[in-house]
C-alpha cells in the first residue's frame, strides 16, 4: 500500500492539507499502539507497523515538495530513497551558469575573501535563494497542476525530475556559499 492509498487518496498532488491532517488524526486514533496494549503480540506488531507507515505517509504527503519527490519515486517503481542509484543531474545550462560561482568559491576557500568578492558572493547567494524558491513554487504550482491534469504522465514526470534536480543543485551551491561566507565572516570579524 503506497502513501496515497494509506489515506484513501488518488495519486494526485493537489491535496487539501487540512483534510489530510484530519484524516491523519482519525487514522492515528485507530492505529495508535497505546490503544491496543491488550491485543496479542502479533496484533500489536501489525498495529505498530501500521502506525509507523501512517506517520511516514503523513510526513511525505503533508509537505508539497516531499510529496512530489515521493510521487516520482513511486512512479519509478521504488517507494523509498533506497535503490536510487542514479543521482539527478542538474541541467547543463545551470552547470555552465554556476561555473563562475564555483571558481569564486574555490578562491575563497584557498585564500579568503576581500570585501568586494564577499559582497558579490553574498548577492549571488541571495539571487540563487530566490531562484530556488521560484523553482519550488513552479514544482508545487504549475508542474503539480499539470500532473493532476496530465494525460501524458511520462512528460510530467520528466519535468518533475528536471525541476527537482535543479532545486537540489541550487540548494547545494547555496549551502556552499553560506558555508564560505560564514567562515570568512568569522575570520573577517577577528581582525
Amino acid at each position: 500500500m503506497n502513501y496515497f492509498e494509506v489515506f484513501g487518496l488518488e495519486r494526485k498532488l493537489g491535496i487539501d492539507a487540512a483534510a489530510l491532517q484530519r484524516r491523519f488524526y482519525e487514522l492515528s486514533r485507530q492505529s495508535h499502539p497505546d490503544f491496543h496494549q491488550a491485543a496479542p503480540a502479533e496484533e500489536q506488531a501489525r498495529i505498530l507497523d501500521a502506525s509507523a507507515r501512517l506517520n511516514a505517509a503523513y510526513r511525505a504527503l503533508r509537505d508539497p515538495i516531499a510529496r512530489v519527490e515521493y510521487l516520482v519515486r513511486l512512479e519509478e517503481g521504488r517507494e523509498t530513497k533506497e535503490g536510487d542509484t542514479v543521482k539527478p543531474k542538474a541541467p547543463p545550462e545551470l552547470l555552465a551558469e554556476m561555473f563562475e560561482i564555483q571558481e569564486a568559491l574555490q578562491e575563497a576557500r584557498a585564500g579568503g575573501l576581500d570585501e568586494a568578492a564577499r559582497e558579490t558572493l553574498s548577492a549571488q547567494r541571495e539571487r540563487l535563494v530566490a531562484r530556488r524558491e521560484a523553482e519550488e513554487a513552479r514544482i508545487t504550482g504549475e508542474l503539480s497542476a499539470a500532473w493532476d491534469a496530465a494525460a501524458e504522465r511520462a512528460k510530467a514526470l520528466a519535468s518533475f525530475k528536471a525541476a527537482l534536480a535543479t532545486r537540489a543543485y541550487l540548494r547545494t551551491v547555496i549551502d556552499d556559499l553560506t558555508e564560505v561566507l560564514e567562515a570568512t565572516d568569522v575570520a573577517h570579524h577577528r581582525h
